[in-house]
């Protein structure tokens, strides 16, 4: 039952995300900067530097952890391939509606294949700040 879940929620993201166009409007300076935002977070995940981590959520995420120790306990205990990865690939930039979606493929310390859906939004100094990440399992043998 619970494969089926997972291929059905990948089904209908494969859809969404298939009948988005890349984010062509993004230039090669702000791709650079979402993509070394990302990385960024990842290397402070790493280091368990959670002032630093959370620095790369946007404020709303920010008051909705309060601190950088709440931030990382959910980071830890729900989100393992971001937080200690084997792996990472970026793909696909998307415009989807008025978000904007970084994919990322992540192999988790599991060794299980990952999509990372990053929102990215931009802050009103221009930089780039992790607005939220949703996880998907990718069952490779249904590729």
């Amino acid at each position: 039952m619970r494969r089926m879940a997972i291929l059905v929620v990948w089904a209908v993201l494969s859809a969404q995300v298939a009948a988005q166009a890349p984010a062509s409007d993004i230039g090669a300076a702000d791709r650079t900067a979402i993509r070394r935002t990302i990385e960024d977070q990842i290397a402070a995940f790493r280091r368990d530097d959670g002032p630093a981590a959370f620095a790369f959520a946007t404020p709303t995420i920010q008051r909705q952890f309060a601190t950088p120790d709440i931030f990382m306990d959910m980071v830890r205990n729900g989100y393992a391939a971001v937080y200690r990865p084997r792996s990472v690939a970026f793909g696909e930039l998307l415009r989807v509606e008025s978000m904007l979606l970084q994919l990322v493929e992540v192999v988790g310390p599991d060794g299980a294949p990952v999509l990372a859906v990053y929102e990215m939004e931009r802050q009103g100094d221009g930089s780039w700040r992790i607005a939220g990440c949703v996880l998907y399992a990718v069952d490779r043998r249904a590729t």
